[in-house]
Parts: structure tokens; sequence; C-alpha cells
């Protein structure tokens, strides 16, 4: 007999060009309500099947599009269970809207490594760039994009020739890319049935703080749903910090929420054009969020493209003292009227 053990890649174990797949996931109800019970958002389309049909011509419920991109970010963590922290997503489109029902099949492949630079008293890691492109059951593109995880090494003093440059991941998308990107939605539906809440002008420039806050709970469980298994987030032991670390997605949910408190009649999350992880968070840390709108873009479907830049941060409590540190830098493009 011959024991086998099973367990994810370690960074010596990568090359260029290695492809890794996942288990194809159709989105239900189920998934949908769990995920809103989690992250609580405000988003009208994915909360009304009738204002859903009415705008889109699609009987079935739209899937928001935050579960959408962390069920595809679970189907990539084959490749990154040893992961330290995900540093990079750049690039990130909704090309397709996905509908309950809707089955997402995602392949990850390794396109650049760079091993860090060995430090003294530190185990050795590298930087995996992994190309996501994610398909419905039509084989149409719902997503590509890429991410950048740092991934332990088998060896904690090896010494790897891996120095691969990052520098042709595309850094932003063009205006080009965005604006085709919009479905061909009837949004006339959404103003005539705005909801009567106090809403400002906003125009570029302008900064917005945000008084709400929220805790982060049910962290390993959002991770569960989204067939995320990277052991980080389910195994405090496989932790720098000896807590199991917030899977990154669940930040930037919450961020999103508090978005759509300054943006109530906001149509869809169009894109990411990039997202850099600037601290760990750990469950119960108490997420907050600052707004500031880089450019307001018209669009000939109606309504806005919003660019803006969100910095997060995380509260928690050490030792009797309260901290806080910033936690997320995201750039993403906002559909609103």
């Amino acid at each position: 007999m011959v024991k086998h053990v099973i367990r994810g890649p370690y960074f010596e174990e990568f090359y260029n060009g290695q492809i890794f797949g996942a288990p194809a996931i159709t989105v239900t109800s189920g998934l949908a309500a769990h995920y809103q019970a989690i992250i609580g958002d405000r988003l009208r389309l994915p909360l009304s099947n009738h204002l859903c049909h009415k705008t889109t011509g699609d009987k079935r419920g739209l899937v928001h599009p935050m579960l959408t991109i962390n069920i595809v970010n679970g189907q990539t963590t084959f490749a990154s269970q040893n992961v330290k922290g995900n540093l990079f997503y750049r690039g990130l489109i909704l090309k397709q809207p996905v509908f309950v029902g809707d089955t997402l099949s995602t392949t990850t492949k390794v396109v650049a490594l760079r091993q860090n630079r060995l430090k003294p008293g530190r185990d050795a890691t590298g930087m995996v760039a992994l190309e996501i492109e994610t398909k419905n059951q039509e084989e149409e593109v719902v997503l590509k994009y890429w991410r950048c995880p740092m991934i332990a090494c088998k060896d904690p003093k090896v010494e790897t020739s891996h120095d691969d440059s990052f520098d042709w991941i595309p850094e932003r998308l063009t205006d080009e890319e965005l604006l085709n990107s919009l479905p061909e939605w009837e949004i006339n539906t959404l103003s005539n049935e705005k909801i009567n809440l106090p809403t400002l002008e906003y125009q570029e420039g302008d900064e917005i703080s945000l008084i709400p806050q929220d805790s982060v709970t049910s962290a390993p469980e959002l991770v569960r749903i989204t067939g995320n298994i990277a052991y980080a987030h389910t195994d405090s032991t496989k932790s720098y910090l000896g807590e199991r670390l917030v899977y990154g997605g669940h930040t930037i949910s919450l961020a999103f929420a508090q978005i759509l408190r300054a943006f109530p009649d906001s149509i869809t999350l169009v894109a990411w054009q990039k997202c850099d992880h600037l601290a760990p968070v750990l469950e119960e840390d108490i997420i907050s969020s600052e707004i500031k709108i880089i450019r307001k873009i018209p669009t000939d479907k109606g309504g806005f493209l919003y660019e803006l830049q969100v910095i997060s941060k995380a509260s928690r409590e050490q030792q009797g003292t309260i901290t806080q540190q910033d936690v997320l830098k995201w750039e993403l493009v906002l559909w609103s009227l």
C-alpha cells in the first residue's frame, strides 16, 4: 500500500503555462440567499426579480456581481491553497451578466513567477501571477482578469531563479472596454422606480465620507459557499498571525455594500481597475470606507459610469487598545443613475 498526501502546490512547484481547472458551479437561489445573509447589501436588481425582469428582460433573478466574482475567485484557489495573502487584482471586467441557474466554469493559468527576496528570520515565498477566465454554459466569457497570490515555499530557505516581470499585466481598462461591456438593459425602469432616498449630485473629485461601518462575521461561511479552499481562511494554524485570515473578497464585498449607501440607485458593478490588499483582516474587525470620485463618464445607455477610489480600514481591539489600519485600496467602476 502507498500513503498519499493531499495538499496544495508550493511556490517551487509552479511553472509558466501551468493550467488548473475547478468544478463548475451552478448559481442557485440558495447561494444568492446565503450571500445576501452574510453581506446584506442593497443592490436593487438582485433583490427584486420583478424589477430585474422589467429591466433586463430575463425572467430569472440577477446574480449579484460580487457573488459572481467571489465564486470565480473560489474556483481559482486550488493554485493558492498555500497563500500568505492575495496581493493584487487587475483588469477585472464583467463581460456578461449572470442569472440564477447559470453555470460558471473557470480555468486558471500561471503566467508569471517571481520569488521574493530572502530575509533573515523569514521563510521563503514567491508571487504567482494567475490569469483567470470564466465562461457560462453557453461558452460566453463572463470574466477574464489577473490576480497575484503570495505563496509559501516548501523549502523555507530555497532560492529559485524565478524573476519574471509583471509589468505587462494591464494596469487599467480602457473607456472603450468599459462602455462596450454594458448590457442592453431598459434602465428607464429603474429611473421610473427610483427609491425615495436623499441623493446627492456627485462630481469628479468629490470625496464621500461613509459613517456606517460593518463588522466581519461568517467569514468561513462565505469561503465555503464559494468553494474557496485556501488553508488560511479556515485553519488558524496555517495563518502567520495564528488566527484565520478573512478572505479578501469578503472585505471587498462589505466595502461595496457601504458604497451602495452613497449610490442607492446603482445599476450594477462594471469592473475593477485595480484592487490591492494592504493588510490582513480578521473576523470581528470593523470595516469602514472612504470614497473619492475619480471620473464620471456619461453613457449612451443612460446613467453614468463612476470610477471610484475606495480606501477601507479595519479596526480591532488588541490588549484593550483599538487599532486601525488601511486594509484595502480599490478602484472600481460603478454604473449608476
